[in-house]
Formats: C-alpha cells, structure tokens, sequence
C-alpha cells in the first residue's frame, strides 16, 4: 500500500484550487471499496451525504470564500458520536433504527472546518472492549494482519486510518480507546485532557473519563484536527474553559525533560515493546531531551480503578437505554417489567451487560464503601501521583501496549482482555493527555506487526505532546510505515 495524501496535504490543496474536494472524495471512496471488504472497518459508507459536502466546500473555493482549515479532508466517524441525520448504533442491537437528530460538538466545528464525513466506522459496543471483536455488527481485522485483532474499542476509525482509507477518523477514548488501536495498527493517536474536546453528542460509557480524539497518520495532523474540535462548549459543563495553544511544528526537543517509569518497561513487556521505548528515549535525547527515570507506583491499582468506576458509571449511563423512546423493543412482552428485561436482554452484548452488572453491584447498598468510595481514593492517589511526576518533568515515555496485536479469538477470559490496557488507564483516571505514535516492529510468527509508544502530558498539556510527537516523527520514519 503507498502512502496516503496527509489532512493537511489534501486542505492545503483545496483551499488553493489545485484539486477538488470532489475528486478527494472520490480517491477516497475507490480507497474504501478496494479495501474494507477484507477489513470490515465501516458500518456504513454515507457516499451521497459526503459528494454534497464536498460540492459545498469546492462551491465556497469556487466563490473566494473560506472554506474553513480542513477543506476537503475525509473523516470517518466511530459509531458512537452523533451526525445530525444519520444512523448511530454504538456497535449495538439495542440502538437498531435510531437516526440522530443533531451533531456532536466536534462534528459541527469539523463540518464548519469544511471537513467531509464519509462514514462510521465499526467499535466495540458502547465503547466496552479492546479488540473490536465485541461489535453486533460485525468485528474489524487488523490491516497489517488480517487475523489479528486492530485493537479496540475504535478499532474501525484504526483500521480505516492504516489501511489508507481515511486520513483521518474519530475515536473516543476511556480507557486506552484511541491509543492502544493506534499502537496495534501502526499509527498515531491522541487522546486529549479531560474536558478539551466538548462530549455533547458523544453516547456516553464514563463520563468522567470519555474523551473524543483524533486517529491520523502523523501528530502534525492530529494537531490540526484537535485546533478545530477543541474548545468551550456551553452545552458540557465539563469542557475546559482554557483554550487550547496553537501547537507549534518546528524545532527540537532542547530543554524537555521526559521520563520514563520503571514499571512500564519490564519484563512482562514483549521485548520489541521495551525496544521500541528505548529507540524512543534514544530519539529524544539527541533532539536535546533529558531522559530521567521516574515511578508510577499505582500503575498496577489502574486496572482495578478503572473497572470499578468505569462499569459504575456506565450502569448508570446505560439505564437509558430500555426499549420505551427508542431502538430495540421486544415483542410480545407481558407487562413493563417484562418489556425492560427482554430488550436490554435481546439488546445488549454479553461484555455489555457483565459491565452493566458489575456497576450495578459495586454501587449497591454493602458494597458503595467496600468498592466504589475506595475506587475513588486509589483515583485521587493516581492523580496525585502523575502531578507529581509532572511538577519535575515535561512529559512520560512509555509503552502503549505490553505486546503487538494479538490473534482474533484468543482473549476469550475477560480480564485477560482488561489487562491489555494496563498502561492506558490512568490517563483517563488522571484526566491527562496521551499519544500514541509507531515506533518500529516485531516479528511475531513470522508476521510484521507495528508496535507504538505513547507520550502522556500533563491536564491541558495538549500543544506540548503533540509538538514532540512530531519533532520525533520528522526525525524518524516509523509513522511512515503502511501495511503491505
């Protein structure tokens, strides 16, 4: 597979009228068409909607308007944020038939940017799983291999970025959502602070650590796309208030301290994944970085964090979905009672309802103290403790994964499959930032898999780890890698 044309490639060249949005578009959807019969990375491909986006944004060049800083540029959308008109299922039975009735926040800034939705592109359902395997509608397969897994739970938006479909695709993030399918298919994936991007219009799994993100080639993309979603919204009382920084794309690495934490590169680790850290670290200090060497002693309390506050929260959030005002209504049913069993029992996956119920259970009367309040406290302890970290160093360097993608089918025990996001959850349980970036490969049964690093910031430190994950990705080639 060649390389594919960058967002900020195709933008430029709309903006300047040496190429269309539509004949963007139409590579694209040719792109689409060759590839995703052996992938499965989009639900659905929405080419008519997108052909009138397209016109839109070249009628605007045409005219010597704006056409707004991602004129022209494909995106694909995870099938759990809102497009205004459109089907969104979240990987799930229980959403059958429901069209959304307005936009995500972040869709409406893409759209005002001039950018053209192709697309959704397949998840785990409602967000709740590491492979993509966990989908109603089908699972995704890894480009680079496709009996492999592509990671999840935007394991479509991954896979559709890498295969060279989409320059870019949406993900959400909660718990290693966009940085561990980044890692396994080869490319970049940022995961903003806690409050950056606005949640209104995205279905909801934990609150408190969901987070709308970008997948993209390289971090100088990910950078555009982030100056156009991220911002204030009034509608979500959690977005940040304080805007984001330009993020600068020149430069070096002088004067940043970054740090590596001793439990994250151990022996548990697949030996390209230490490899890939240490090439990293070698990276930064010749660009002028100090590597320092750090702890996260609370790196082994995240998984358990996560999954007690996470399944609470999703309990909670999911209760709305009971077949009365829309999606999956059983037949036949005998009284109410009947009617909520049936279709949240017909309507929802088994991952689905064992968070469902182990959120319910943490929550109740016996147990809030036992689990939940003490969940909160290990979170306040995490927390505390990268602010810690972050008081003496810029940034962390680190594994995304502990090993490449693994074979579809094989993580049938369920906390096997928890375990593959040891080093993603704190950010989400900490609030900060992360980026996933490719950083060689393993040979594993005699195939080549991408392995990824990620750079963790500190809360709002956005600008600054896109801005080094550049500077290393101009230094090296690794994100230039592409499936054969």
């Amino acid at each position: 597979m060649s390389l594919p044309e960058s967002a900020i490639d195709i933008a430029a060249a709309v903006r300047s009228g040496s190429c269309t949005a539509a004949d963007v578009l139409e590579r694209t959807l040719q792109r689409i068409a060759d590839a995703d019969s052996r992938i499965g990375a989009f639900e659905d491909v929405r080419a008519d909607t997108a052909r009138a986006m397209a016109t839109a944004v070249d009628t605007t060049v045409a005219s010597g308007g704006d056409p707004g800083p991602l004129a022209g540029v494909p995106i694909a959308i995870k099938d759990c944020i809102a497009v205004a008109g459109e089907p969104m299922t979240c990987g799930s039975r229980i959403l059958e038939g429901y069209v959304s009735p307005f936009d995500a926040t972040a869709i409406e800034r893409l759209k005002v940017a001039g950018a053209v939705m192709v697309g959704r592109t397949r998840c785990d359902e409602f967000a709740m799983g590491s492979s993509t395997e966990h989908c109603a509608n089908g699972s995704v397969t890894n480009p680079w291999a496709h009996d492999r897994v592509p990671g999840g739970s935007s394991g479509g938006s991954a896979a559709a970025v890498a295969a060279g479909m989409v320059p870019v695709a949406l993900g959400t993030d909660t718990g290693g959502s966009i940085r561990q399918p980044a890692a396994l298919c080869g490319i970049t994936g940022f995961k903003p602070s806690q409050g950056r991007v606005p949640r209104w219009g995205q279905v909801s799994f934990a609150p408190s650590m969901d987070q709308i993100g970008p997948f993209t080639r390289s971090a100088a993309d990910a950078a555009a796309v982030m100056q156009v979603m991220a911002g204030e919204d009034a509608r979500d009382a959690t977005s940040a208030s304080t805007p984001m920084d330009n993020v600068c794309l020149d430069g070096d690495l002088k004067g940043m301290r970054i740090g590596i934490a001793r439990e994250h590169v151990c022996d548990d680790n697949h030996p390209a994944v230490n490899q890939a850290v240490q090439s990293a670290a070698e990276a930064a200090r010749a660009l002028g970085a100090e590597i320092v060497d750090v702890s996260l002693k609370a790196t082994d309390l995240g998984i358990a964090c996560y999954y007690v506050i996470g399944p609470a929260e999703a309990s909670s959030n999911l209760a709305r979905f009971d077949g009365v005002r829309y999606g999956r209504r059983a037949d036949n049913v005998t009284d109410l009672t009947d009617m909520y069993e049936r279709s949240r029992t017909e309507g929802f996956g088994a991952e689905v309802r064992r968070r469902i119920v182990l959120g319910t259970w943490v929550l109740s009367a016996g147990y809030y103290d036992a689990y939940y309040n003490r969940a909160l406290k290990v979170r306040r302890l995490i927390h505390d403790e990268y602010a810690a970290q972050f008081a003496t160093v810029d940034l962390l360097l680190g594994p995304t994964t502990s090993a490449p993608a693994f074979k579809m089918g094989v993580m049938a025990d369920p906390v096997s499959m928890y375990l593959c996001d040891r080093y993603t959850v704190t950010a989400n349980i900490a609030g900060i930032c992360g980026c996933s970036i490719p950083f060689g490969c393993a040979e594993v049964d005699g195939v080549t898999l991408p392995v990824g690093v990620q750079l963790l910031g500190p809360v709002l430190g956005d600008a600054t780890v896109l801005r080094a994950a550049h500077v290393l990705q101009c230094a090296t080639e690794h994100h230039l890698a592409v499936p054969s």
